[in-house]
């Protein structure tokens, strides 16, 4: 076993696990208090940052395994928890990619994160173009459906 330990937390106006209109949300990520202020030296020169974060909010017993209905949406296939981006995932994993928007000393400000009030932080990273993808990237029709309001 191994333990991780968040490295900051989530302040927004979320509080609750919805699924779309998170394009516009403002978020700020505070430092734990055993970051050191310079660990984020430097990061104000990229304009995306990925982050890391911890589905807390997540009960155990939710937790897939298998497969599901991606938001039980009847019209969606049944498909592998890892094979879409739930929030049920087995380690409770997050991931998005944000726009920077400034720092101030131990506070980043972040547009679109999709993490509500308090989530934990376990890593950031900067964006870069030598990690995106080379190729086109695909990816199935249902969950472009699925995702058309997600960031509104």
């Amino acid at each position: 076993m191994f333990q991780v330990k968040p490295i900051g937390f989530v302040e927004n106006k979320r509080e609750d696990l919805s699924h779309d209109f998170w394009g516009e949300e403002i978020s700020t990520i505070t430092l734990a208090d055993h970051m050191k202020d310079s660990s984020l030296d430097g990061i104000d020169e990229y304009s995306h940052i990925e982050i890391i974060f911890y589905f807390d909010q997540v009960r155990d017993d939710e937790i897939e395994y298998g497969s599901k209905i991606p938001r039980n949406n009847p019209n969606y296939p049944n498909v592998g928890i890892l094979a879409q981006r739930s929030k049920y995932r087995p380690n409770k994993l997050g991931l998005t990619t944000v726009k920077l928007l400034k720092r101030e000393n131990r506070v980043l400000y972040v547009q679109g994160l999709d993490a509500v009030k308090g989530t934990p932080i376990l890593d950031i990273k900067p964006v870069l173009k030598e990690y995106l993808p080379r190729e086109e990237v695909r990816q199935p029709q249902w969950f472009s459906d699925l995702m058309k309001n997600y960031w509104l």
